[in-house]
């Protein structure tokens, strides 16, 4: 990953604002280097992933424009030597000086062209303004807010942003911000025509689209590492990985001492893949010691992520501590795409394809906020393969009664996609844990019951009626919000309320975000 920061004006001390920057130095710790325009400042942090050398750092600049991106941009070379051929001339590898002459060539057109994960803050000479933009799902972070003086500023997380604006708040995924008004060019969640093709029409482009995901993702000039869970999403992309790189990939598990669900499967996939694996292994004091670390680099109250973000964390840190990885894939965003275990409840077709719609559009203030922060506090990238724009397009235009969990296994679509040699038919076909749960039930039991040891009930009750946005409903809950208006008060509405299942469908009205709740939670091998 790498941070970057903007601010239209020139009316904040200088200082200020380096101290706000300051705060995501972790994000980019190879080099860092601030630029002056006419009418403002550019910020940038970097890690270095393509294109190593000095000529690779940023901002670029071309003509008294400039652009400051953290972004994979898939597909670049062949942009770039499109670009030559119009006369331009670059000076390094990286994917991102192809932005600039992007920009000259198309304008903000560009933005829908991008096959990407990014999010860049840029500076146009000729009308002496600023642009900023995101990716259509959100994957890389982006935050905005306003100066006292009425000024915008744009910054990769909010803790960038605290004490600098009054209100911070997301950045809108598939936007560009233009001459003060946010504009949408991408919302990857709608549909406007639906795929009617059969079922192995439908799994035959799954494989194809996904497998394409996941080798564009393989290329990086810094080494690259796999999160593998032994659940079916991140084993699918370490087996796809594995396939194509045609050599033992290096993939990193984690479990609790006590009760860790996943390692043994984990294992059981590494040795099928033949890959270099790694086993963390963590104890009730890491999760209680890290907890306040992990909601303030979280920037979230919400009770699913911080407890994901936990193990995620956590076997991070360790990569970072201990070996020379950089890039790491994840298995994100299948759950949404596919379904989660709620999903089942889902009365129609028509509202499992509402569900999964909410749920793309809103997964920037949830999983993959979680995977960015986790990653990137650790100076490393993620990389999301499930997050493939023309894969993410794809299955949502499938017909949602062929989504809908009819085969008696949820996300059956994907599993048959990929029968064969990829994965024991054990791991393709196994039940589903989430991930706070996988890495051991001890785990959330343990949160759970450090919040009771806080609170009375009493205390509760007084305490979370001081928050009338996504109030606090459980000690837990009260917990979290507390420490996370320690670090960003007042900025709750940063994430538009709790991640929990559909209340209003029968089976799902559940206090506990946790898929352990449901009636069909069912083995999930444990």
């Amino acid at each position: 990953m790498c941070s970057i920061m903007g601010y239209t004006a020139k009316d904040l001390r200088m200082e200020d604002l380096m101290h706000g920057f300051a705060q995501t130095a972790s994000r980019g710790p190879d080099a860092s280097r601030t630029l002056e325009t006419p009418s403002g400042w550019l910020f940038f942090h970097r890690l270095a992933i393509m294109g190593l050398t000095e000529s690779g750092m940023q901002p670029f600049t071309l003509d008294g424009s400039s652009v400051v991106c953290n972004g994979e941009l898939y597909g670049f070379r062949t942009m770039r030597e499109a670009l030559i051929q119009k006369g331009y001339a670059f000076q390094s590898d990286s994917d991102c000086e192809i932005l600039l002459p992007l920009y000259r060539e198309y304008g903000v057109s560009m933005f829908e062209m991008l096959d990407a994960e990014f999010a860049l803050i840029l500076y146009d000479a000729q009308t002496d303004s600023f642009i900023a933009a995101r990716d259509p799902i959100g994957i890389r972070p982006l935050y905005y807010g306003y100066s006292d003086t009425g000024h915008i500023l744009f910054a990769s997380e909010p803790k960038n942003l605290v004490g600098l604006c009054a209100k911070i708040m997301p950045f809108p995924p598939g936007h560009y911000y233009q001459d003060g008004k946010f504009v949408c060019y991408c919302d990857i969640a709608a549909v406007d025509t639906v795929y009617e093709d059969d079922l192995e029409t439908v799994c035959r482009n799954i494989h194809d689209k996904l497998v394409r995901g996941i080798e564009k993702r393989l290329d990086a000039d810094a080494p690259v590492g796999f999160l593998l869970s032994g659940g079916l999403d991140s084993s699918l992309v370490c087996a796809v990985a594995a396939k194509f790189l045609k050599k033992p990939i290096r993939t990193f598990a984690i479990g609790m001492r006590e009760d860790a669900i996943d390692l043994k499967y984990a294992r059981e996939v590494a040795d099928y893949i033949h890959s270099d694996h790694t086993e963390i292994i963590i104890t009730k004091e890491d999760v209680l010691e890290n907890l306040e670390t992990v909601i303030r680099l979280l920037a979230t109250f919400d009770i699913t992520t911080i407890r994901a973000s936990m193990g995620m964390y956590l076997i991070c840190k360790a990569i970072h501590e201990q070996t020379d990885i950089r890039v790491l894939l994840t298995g994100e965003i299948s759950d949404e795409l596919f379904g989660y275990k709620y999903t089942d409840f889902a009365p129609s077709a028509e509202a499992f394809q509402e569900e999964a719609q909410k749920r793309i559009r809103e997964l920037h203030m949830y999983d993959v906020l979680r995977a960015d922060r986790c990653i990137s506090v650790n100076a490393l990238e993620a990389r999301v393969p499930f997050g493939d724009l023309d894969f993410v397009r794809y299955v949502m235009a499938i017909d949602p009664e062929m989504k809908r969990n009819k085969y008696k296994k949820g996300k059956y679509l994907l599993r048959h996609a990929f029968e064969g040699d990829y994965l024991p038919l054990s791991i393709l076909y196994r039940e589903k844990a989430a991930f706070s749960d996988a890495v051991g039930h001890s785990m959330v039991d343990y949160l759970k019951a450090y919040a009771e040891t806080k609170y009375t009930d009493d205390e509760l009750r007084l305490r979370a009626a001081r928050y009338t946005h996504a109030t606090p409903f459980t000690k837990e809950s009260l917990l979290y919000r507390e420490i996370f208006e320690k670090y960003y008060p007042g900025q709750s509405e940063m994430i538009v309320d709790f991640w929990m299942p559909n209340r209003s469908w029968a089976g799902c009205d559940v206090d506990d975000p946790s898929a352990r709740v449901l009636s069909n939670y069912g083995a999930s091998g444990e």
